[in-house]
């Protein structure tokens, strides 16, 4: 299970064979927590490892099939299909059979799965043929079938904290059998800690970057990997982003909410972090506009076009140039007074234009062009508001009647909207006078 030969990438190498050499997610495998005692007592149970790449989901499974005394079968989502899922099955029912021993079925990459292929794993889930260990970078549930969910506890690990991967560093420049102790190989704490942060997380690609290191510093005859050579190694490297996937839209929604949240420096952080892992500029304008409207609105009509702006002057300038004017646009969303009256009077009369029907449109507010049209008092009454005081035709109604009084926006008392909010009272102010009038005369 375990190959400690040493024409192996030192990624494979380095796997742990033990429990205790494993290393991070300790919120769910240190003493008394359920998969730790499951993986201790081999007590087997179908589940599903959900984390960012290089945090251990193939390692784990191979400890528990190891810890279990289990048959490790492994299949992948990227070259497999339902016929190899049945020769899966067929050679576990063997196993089963000639050796009376458990088999464990690790999917790796599950969610590329389509739901036939994922609906065939059940029955022999179900009776037990198999136990299923499934591995996916994707929000299972999004990415998995709720059939095979429900026969599947999930673990969520965690990307490897900077101790974390120091201690993986260390691991592989001390062991003697599978590492690298036995080239004497030295690097600085300063140069531990940049190749650590340069994984992002991902223990598969720091033991790569140190390997590529070990390579160079052979070829110049160096026994120490000094600042130049991890200078050289470390250049170009690419955050985890994973585009139109779950860190995408992670990152997506913190920056929303940190502009919505009045946060200009997390907002740029943010939107930093997407532009460093190389994401689609063109999207993240549309973000920006669509923040303008949705949290600001009215309260800061100019966010609107500062952020359209933004947008067009990054689609001119293109990368890196653009990319300023992006910035821009969020930190001044970000510091804008804050509204979300529109977006929820948008919500609200959408609602009502879905579930009232086909109102008729009043009589007096339609057009007549033609002689019936006005054989049918088509406009007949219409009050033609720039010929009325301020401009506003006081006591005139324009929505259908079954809808009249309605009000959809309601202004917050926050930048223009303060105004905005004046307005409108002092318009409902004539309303009532007319109403008023009327009555009397009545």
């Amino acid at each position: 299970m375990f190959d400690n030969d040493l024409t192996k990438p030192l990624a494979d190498r380095m796997r742990p064979h033990l429990l205790d050499e494993y290393v991070g997610q300790q919120h769910i495998l240190k003493p008394g927590k359920p998969l730790y005692e499951a993986i201790i007592s081999g007590r087997l149970h179908s589940m599903i490892f959900w984390g960012p790449p290089g945090t251990g989901k193939t390692t784990l499974a191979k400890l528990i099939a190891h810890h279990s005394d289990a048959e490790f079968m492994p299949v992948s989502a990227v070259l497999s299909g339902v016929k190899e899922i049945r020769t899966a099955v067929a050679e576990a029912k063997k196993i089963q059979l000639q050796q009376q021993r458990r088999t464990l079925l690790f999917v790796d990459e599950v969610h590329r799965f389509n739901k036939a292929q994922q609906d065939a794993f059940l029955p022999h889930v179900e009776d037990g043929t198999v136990y299923f260990i499934g591995a996916t970078t994707e929000n299972p549930s999004f990415a998995l079938n709720n059939a095979l969910l429900s026969r599947a506890r999930v673990y969520v690990l965690h990307a490897l904290s900077i101790e974390d991967l120091l201690q993986v560093l260390d691991s592989a420049l001390t062991d003697q059998q599978r590492g690298l102790g036995s080239l004497n190989v030295s690097m600085a704490d300063t140069i531990k800690r940049q190749f650590a942060s340069a994984a992002d997380g991902d223990a598969r690609r720091l033991l790569n970057l140190l390997e590529i290191a070990v390579e160079l510093a052979s070829a110049q005859q160096h026994t120490e990997i000094n600042a130049l050579i991890a200078t050289e190694v470390l250049t170009g490297g690419v955050r985890r982003f994973d585009n139109q996937g779950e860190e995408f839209y992670n990152q997506i929604s913190a920056l929303h909410k940190a502009v919505r949240g009045s946060s200009p420096d997390a907002a740029l952080y943010w939107l930093c972090r997407m532009m460093d892992a190389g994401c689609d500029l063109s999207y993240v304008a549309r973000r920006i506009v669509r923040m303008a409207s949705e949290d600001i609105g009215n309260a800061d009509p100019r966010a609107l076009t500062i952020a359209i702006n933004a947008w067009e002057a990054q689609e001119r300038l293109g990368s890196p140039e653009g990319e300023l004017t992006l910035a821009q646009a969020v930190i001044y969303l970000a510091s804008a007074p804050k509204s979300n009256a529109v977006y929820k009077a948008y919500n609200a009369a959408m609602h009502d234009a879905k579930q009232s029907g086909s109102l008729s449109v009043p009589v007096h507010l339609r057009n007549a062009p033609t002689k019936l049209m006005k054989a049918l008092d088509y406009g007949k009454a219409y009050r033609y508001a720039h010929d009325e005081p301020e401009a506003y035709a006081a006591g005139e109604t324009y929505f259908p009647e079954e809808l009249i009084g309605t009000r959809y926006y309601l202004p917050v008392a926050r930048g223009l909207e303060i105004k905005i909010s004046e307005k409108l009272k002092h318009l409902r102010e004539l309303d009532k006078q007319t109403e008023d009038h009327r009555f009397r005369q009545l």
